[in-house]
């Protein structure tokens, strides 16, 4: 196994952007009533426009931070020419350096784990709550990427050029829209997600292809405080009112673009997918449809967060860090301090976490997006195809679980609910993970930290998918991306394939294009079609009764049952920890 599959599972936390070689001259304008936008480039191989970076939302800043986004302001003085590309303040937790150096030893066959053999960054048990911003160590903190800023609600448009061509004669193109992963606090619209290679997959067999929208959302601190006291006057999941901000700009404004507002389909990753179960689930379903007709839910993942009492400690250290007592107060504040305080808290999440992220709101999320699909509160027009990778966990397990007692601890440490509920935390780990190590329990685990792995891969994001297919009566298209090692992530490389950019190697960690064509066809399939299947790649059966996933690997793709359809995720489901 190559070093290389484990670092792209990380770098998903990355940011990076891509530069396509182009001509300037005689670039098409499209007016926005707000704005008028130039196209960034025509690609002279692709001939793909890009509009990158169409503002949607004004600054979240100043008055506008922690609230919900506003309409952009009316701006028609000047064409918007290209900008460089903005990035919301993020950050990345202090666990993941350690999983880094955790997956490299584990996949070269270690066991065992000591906490003395790896590079130690802070005290044993320090939180934020020991914090003191004024003289915290700000080393141990990366700098924020060139292009952080506040003012980051933008959106890109990439769209063939034919296709936009024939918007002048009012012949719209089918879309997807790409909600980025990163823990709900790190990525960007531009971060390693260059769509060219799949833009060509969905012109494959004389189709005409689809159009591209990738956007931001606020992250960490600035997307996703809650609680009672910052919902007096903030908007709790602010992160999720972008992303719906943005898709409403999408339903008004892609038509200038090529494309029909009418066959939008959502796709996204880890977070991304989370938040689309969360769109599709929004106010319970009744503030009227989705602003889209189809999602690509892709390792749909988030921490189920209920509690407001956890909200509100969340909120009210991040006020202390800042040293300030109000959301009033934290307006006023240098935008450097705000991001050093976020930092800060996502940086010291208990392991496997990340602090902040959707949570039960009594609003944008009533209950759980788990909970309203087992009752029926959701938005039940909308087509799915959804995807988990055979190996979730691992990346957000802890090198140092040995027992159940470790097992307890984190699992306490990332959803606190839970220890309310001491006969409930027994069941969990005695009955539906029990200590029974010959291969016969979840995921076959053998090893502790495999139990452990199994238990979070289930929890945060296999049984999410689970959940959207039986309450969409099983009719949606499942796939397993199994390509070892099958790590959460590992399958965004491949629906960014590009085969002009990517080496071919089929069982080394390098992508396999057998696997990922088959995975752009299907993508694309579906956004064109309602159904991923097409001429060139394995037929592809809906979930039905047998719980019918399509299991990608590198030795076949081939039907199997759902590992997911399991009695475990049906009790997950009932959120009986809170």
């Amino acid at each position: 196994m190559r070093f290389t599959t484990v670092a792209a599972a990380l770098s998903l936390l990355s940011v990076a952007s891509t530069t396509p070689t182009s001509k300037d001259g005689g670039l098409p304008k499209v007016d926005l009533g707000y704005e008028i936008y130039r196209a960034s480039s025509l690609n002279d191989t692709t001939k793909l426009y890009r509009f990158n970076n169409i503002r949607y939302a004004a600054p979240p800043t100043g008055e506008n931070r922690f609230r919900a986004p506003q309409p952009p302001a009316k701006n028609r003085t000047a064409v918007q020419d290209p900008r460089p590309d903005p990035i919301c303040p993020q950050a990345n937790a202090l666990w993941s350096k350690t999983t880094q150096q955790f997956l490299m030893g584990y996949f070269m066959g270690e066991t065992s784990f000591n906490r003395s053999d790896f590079d130690s960054v802070l005290p044993a048990n320090f939180s934020v709550s020991d914090v003191n911003l004024a003289t915290f160590n700000s080393s141990i903190i990366p700098p924020a990427a060139p292009g952080t800023t506040e003012d980051c609600l933008f959106l890109d448009v990439v769209v063939p050029e034919h296709l936009f061509e024939k918007s002048k004669h009012g012949k719209g193109a089918p879309v997807l829209v790409w909600i980025y992963g990163g823990g709900y606090t790190a990525g960007s619209k531009a971060a390693n997600f260059d769509p060219s290679g799949l833009l060509a997959a969905s012109q494959n067999g004389g189709d005409d292809g689809v159009i591209y929208v990738a956007l931001n959302y606020r992250l960490g601190a600035f997307g996703w405080l809650s609680g009672p006291t910052f919902q007096e006057d903030g908007a709790s999941n602010a992160g999720l009112r972008d992303q719906r901000f943005a898709l409403e700009w999408v339903q008004k404004h892609i038509e200038k673009f090529g494309g029909d507002p009418k066959r939008v389909t959502v796709m996204g990753e880890s977070a991304g997918g989370g938040s689309i179960m969360s769109q599709i689930t929004a106010y319970n379903g009744l503030k009227g449809p989705a602003p889209f007709s189809q999602a690509i839910p892709q390792s749909p993942g988030f921490i189920p967060v209920v509690s407001r009492n956890q909200q509100e400690q969340v909120f009210q250290n991040y006020l202390k860090l800042l040293n300030v007592s109000t959301i009033e107060e934290a307006r006023k504040l240098n935008s450097s301090i705000l991001q050093m305080a976020n930092a800060v808290t996502v940086g010291l999440a208990a392991y496997g976490g990340f602090t902040y992220g959707p949570v039960v709101d009594g609003d944008f999320l009533p209950v759980l997006p788990g909970e309203a699909l087992l009752h029926g509160k959701f938005d039940k027009s909308v087509k799915v195809m959804v995807g988990h990778n055979a190996d979730e966990g691992l990346l957000f397990t802890s090198p140092f679980t040995k027992s159940t007692t470790d097992i307890k601890t984190q699992l306490s440490s990332i959803l606190p609910s839970v220890r309310a509920f001491p006969d409930v935390l027994s069941y969990i780990v005695n009955t539906l993970y029990p200590p029974i190590f010959d291969g016969s329990q979840a995921q076959n685990y053998t090893t502790e930290i495999e139990r452990a792995s199994a238990l979070t891969a289930e929890l945060s994001f296999t049984c999410n998918t689970f959940y959207l297919s039986t309450a969409l009566l099983n009719q949606t298209y499942n796939y397993l991306f199994s390509v070892p090692p099958a790590l959460h992530g590992l399958d965004v490389r491949y629906t960014f394939y590009n085969a002009n950019a990517t080496s071919d190697d089929d069982m080394t960690g390098v992508i396999s294009p057998k696997v990922a064509v088959a995975l752009q066809e299907y993508i694309t399939n579906f956004a064109m079609k309602g159904q991923p299947n097409g001429q060139g790649v394995p037929h592809f059966d809906m979930y039905g009764p047998n719980a019918t996933v399509q299991n990608l690997n590198v030795t076949s793709i081939h039907e199997m049952r759902d590992p997911a359809a399991n009695e475990r995720c049906r009790w997950w489901q009932k959120a009986l920890y809170v």
